[in-house]
């Protein structure tokens, strides 16, 4: 059986020289960079060039990367850390209705403390209003947060110009990039952007690694106590191979964006025309131009989306219902939800989300296999006509 992935917003698959690039730390280089000796200084070098290599992906500088475990560790130091910062200034946050729950959880936990947190709504692609967040800011507003591409639809947030006005109000703004990065642009100084999250097994690099900018002068809480290393930032033994990883995969992304992101947004494209030819009764979720190039959200009427991602799974296609952190619930998406789209539209969603494996020929072979797929599932629906 043909087996095609189209689920890159949830993981990518580590790309064969990223696997190359950490092979001699499995053989031979071993040492701690924290450590003084020769083992530790052979180390450091190639820790410290993955530092650049992330920072240069996002053009910033190396000083301001922090390696984490992961996005949601980023999220979570980043709005906490302003906050516990921050809070003999104000309590006051404000973020989107949107947000990824590494984002939207960690706001809840901060006015379960007595922080006070205005959740910006969106209009129906999905999309936020500049002058709503410049709207929403009082004297003791602290923090913006607000991502820049969602992971669900492939929406883009105006984050240039959400950027500007938090900057000309001296409010801390931090944007979970994790999505955007690889597959579009991210000039963190030109944004006015002044925390950013971001993730390696976004980028084909491995799972349990990822950064978090801070841009230069801002001064954040730590989340995580211990020793000196991540320039007293971050505790913990550092995760050499995680990070050299995805350095080499941010070099690598950086390299080929113009080129790769091209040919995917032709595939994606090619998908969308071929969806809407052959099959009724579908819709687009998200705005239908500034989103991301690799990311369709579609809503099949009269097919329930769990079954359709089964019965596409059968057939060797794999694609999400939603947000791979919220896996297993049975609740409509909160984010295709807050877009004003109708519960039954919401339940009939499935994400088709594309990358660098992905060929005419993958396109070919969804283009044949879901359309009957999805008149069976609505031959067997109640409410199909």
């Amino acid at each position: 059986m043909k087996r095609i992935y189209f689920d890159y917003n949830a993981t990518t698959p580590i790309h064969p020289e990223v696997t190359q690039s950490v092979l001699p730390f499995f053989n031979g280089l071993f040492g701690n960079p924290s450590s003084s000796h020769w083992a530790g200084r052979e180390v450091k070098g190639y820790y410290e060039k993955a530092r650049e290599q992330v920072g240069a992906a996002i053009h910033a500088k190396p000083e301001e990367i922090v390696f984490t475990s992961c996005g949601s560790e980023s999220d979570n130091h980043a709005i906490k850390g302003a906050a516990y910062s921050l809070k003999d200034k104000g309590k006051h946050i404000i973020t989107t209705v949107i947000e990824h729950p590494a984002v939207m959880n960690v706001c809840k936990y901060l006015e379960s403390k007595g922080f006070d947190v205005t959740y910006l709504p969106v209009d129906n692609k999905g999309c936020l209003e500049p002058g709503d967040v410049e709207k929403a800011i009082r004297k003791d507003t602290i923090l913006v947060t607000i991502m820049y591409a969602n992971n669900e639809t492939g929406s883009l947030m105006p984050i240039g110009e959400i950027g500007r006005i938090t900057r000309d109000r001296g409010i801390l703004f931090h944007s979970d990039m994790v999505q955007a990065l690889g597959k579009i642009d991210i000039d963190a100084e030109a944004m006015n952007v002044d925390l950013i999250s971001l993730s390696g097994h976004k980028v084909y690099a491995p799972k349990g690694v990822g950064a978090l900018y801070v841009r230069r002068g801002v001064e954040i809480d730590n989340l995580i106590h211990g020793g000196h290393q991540e320039a007293s930032r971050r505790a913990g033994t550092e995760n050499v191979i995680g990070a050299v990883a995805f350095g080499r995969a941010c070099e690598m992304v950086k390299e080929r964006m113009g080129k790769e992101t091209g040919r995917i947004e032709s595939l994606r494209k090619r998908l969308l025309d071929g969806i809407m030819e052959r099959v009724d009764h579908v819709s687009l979720n998200g705005h239908p131009a500034r989103r991301l190039p690799n990311t369709l959200n579609l809503s099949f009427e009269y097919a329930e989306g769990e079954s359709l991602l089964i019965a596409l799974d059968l057939k060797g296609i794999a694609v999400s219902s939603g947000s791979a952190c919220s896996s297993g619930s049975t609740e409509p998406s909160p984010v295709l939800s807050a877009m004003g789209i109708p519960a039954q539209s919401c339940q009939s969603a499935v994400r088709l989300s594309l990358g660098w494996g992905n060929t005419e020929a993958d396109i070919d072979y969804a283009l044949s296999t879901i359309p009957p797929v999805v008149k069976r599932l609505r031959e067997m629906s109640p409410f199909h006509k």
